[in-house]
């Protein structure tokens, strides 16, 4: 138990593993509760928020010596970091892009830099495109060293013709603009 983690207090939102090795089942995997508690194996509901996951695991030794084992060796882990805390910390750095036009919502949406966004996804994200939408030629202007560079991307091309390989990622600053059809008549 003295290999747990030490550091990293664990928050609520977070999922963790408890596993009891003199029980021989598998790990326990569950969220903590909005009140900072986890449900222990044969303990109950106890406070892990703050607590490191060594902290926790004496924590539950002890429990679990006065009633059910002789000897405990309680092993967690946190298997998923609740990314909204992580952000709150500064573990995170949170990053944005902005869209405009004819989409359903304009407006700042965050791009965390551990997830990958697409265009395509980023016009799902923004509730798709809205009427009269130009889906053939929507513009990310992108901050680049040698000034704004503007790239023209087939949407249409990639949802409806599955052309992937035109489907370029999303970086931190990019501004989406989808413009509107020119109607001729």
């Amino acid at each position: 138990m003295d290999v747990l983690d030490n550091n990293r207090p664990i928050s609520v939102g977070d999922t963790i593993s408890i596993r009891i090795i003199e029980d021989r089942r598998e790990a326990l995997q569950q969220k903590v509760a909005v009140t900072g508690e986890v449900q222990a194996p044969y303990v109950g509901l106890i406070t892990a928020r703050g607590k490191t996951c060594r902290e926790l695991a004496n924590t539950i030794k002890k429990e679990l010596e006065k009633n059910f084992f002789t000897k405990a060796t309680v092993l967690i882990a946190i298997d998923i970091l609740n990314e909204r805390a992580q952000i709150a910390e500064g573990a995170i750095d949170l990053e944005f892009y902005v869209m405009f036009g004819i989409v359903a919502k304009q407006g700042k949406y965050d791009l965390p830099t551990n997830e990958d966004i697409t265009i395509s996804q980023a016009i799902l994200r923004a509730g798709g495109f809205a009427q009269f939408a130009n889906k053939e030629r929507v513009k990310i202007v992108r901050k680049t060293p040698q000034g704004n560079k503007t790239i023209l991307v087939n949407v249409d091309g990639i949802m409806r013709k599955g052309d992937l390989e035109r489907d370029i990622f999303i970086r931190k600053d990019d501004v989406i603009i989808v413009e509107e059809l020119n109607w001729n008549f």
